[in-house]
């Protein structure tokens, strides 16, 4: 940033590299909203257009109808201004969404820009109390972290909501829950692609084994067809394996068609490990 540039230019020898070094660690500080900003902007423009869209051709099938009567056209009338009133507040929302995204970006901003020689110290005292902050939440101790960044006024510069969102679905995953899991993927599912993640083939596989540990094969083989089907192409080997299943008891003695929770584990630390590839946080270790 400008006002950093300028400081290391008059910042003696000795502060500038260690100016220099803590600059050049802080990447994510910024990568982190900024990316989430985005992600807000074009979730919104989905939604919204999606409603116009339909409301757009509810409009026109009113036009098209032949003299309606009078209780019909005052019937849809009612449906499009309930509708439209409810598109405005998903605009609302979704502004107020974007202004606190935009509003953190900014925080983080003015934080970097804030560093010189002369508050050196003090700068560096609120990063140490960001990355306590961040080592409490990878590490589950949430009350803890939030106590710390509203006492540090630091809320602006942590990402708890972003952890907290990413309890929510490993929480459910170990109460072997995958909905919220597989409704993340669905909302990030041209990221996962991008970056190639295996996150929801993993999920799918775990629905699937759990159909066949309950004993119930023809939901097993149903949901094998709809689901893990369009994997075949690029996981062909480890289907074949899991399908496999489908002749063993939920008690085989044969380790390599075990249904253990040793899975169900491998899942959490995937569903981690996907987050902090998406969210641009640094992995590290994870509770499990």
């Amino acid at each position: 940033t400008t006002a950093a540039t300028a400081a290391l230019k008059t910042t003696p020898s000795s502060k500038l590299s260690q100016l220099t070094e803590s600059l050049k660690l802080e990447h994510q500080l910024l990568r982190v909203p900024f990316e989430h900003y985005k992600k807000t902007i074009r979730a919104n423009h989905r939604a919204v257009e999606k409603e116009v869209s339909s409301v757009i051709s509810s409009v026109a099938d009113v036009a098209d109808c032949n003299e309606p009567s009078k209780e019909d056209a005052v019937l849809n009338l009612t449906s499009l201004v309930s509708r439209l009133q409810g598109l405005k507040r998903k605009l609302e929302e979704g502004s107020r969404t974007e202004n606190l995204q935009a509003q953190r970006c900014r925080a983080r901003l003015d934080h970097l820009e804030s560093v010189d020689a002369e508050n050196l110290s003090e700068w560096n005292n609120v990063r140490l109390k960001r990355i306590l902050v961040d080592y409490m939440l990878r590490m589950s101790y949430y009350d803890t972290a939030m106590k710390l960044a509203e006492s540090s006024n630091i809320q602006d510069l942590v990402d708890i909501d972003v952890f907290q969102e990413a309890k929510k679905v490993i929480d459910a995953l170990r109460n072997q829950e995958v909905g919220p899991a597989l409704a993340w993927c669905v909302d990030n599912k041209s990221r996962l692609k991008k970056s190639k993640s295996k996150f929801e083939f993993q999920l799918r596989l775990q629905e699937f084994i759990e159909l066949v540990r309950a004993e119930n094969h023809m939901r097993a083989i149903l949901y094998a067809r709809r689901h893990l089907a369009p994997w075949g192409a690029t996981h062909l080997k480890e289907l074949q394996r899991v399908m496999a299943t489908l002749a063993f008891r939920s008690n085989t003695g044969c380790a390599k068609y075990k249904m253990t929770a040793p899975r169900r584990t491998h899942c959490h630390r995937t569903a981690s490990g996907s987050w902090h590839c998406l969210c641009h946080t640094p992995s590290s270790t994870t509770q499990s």
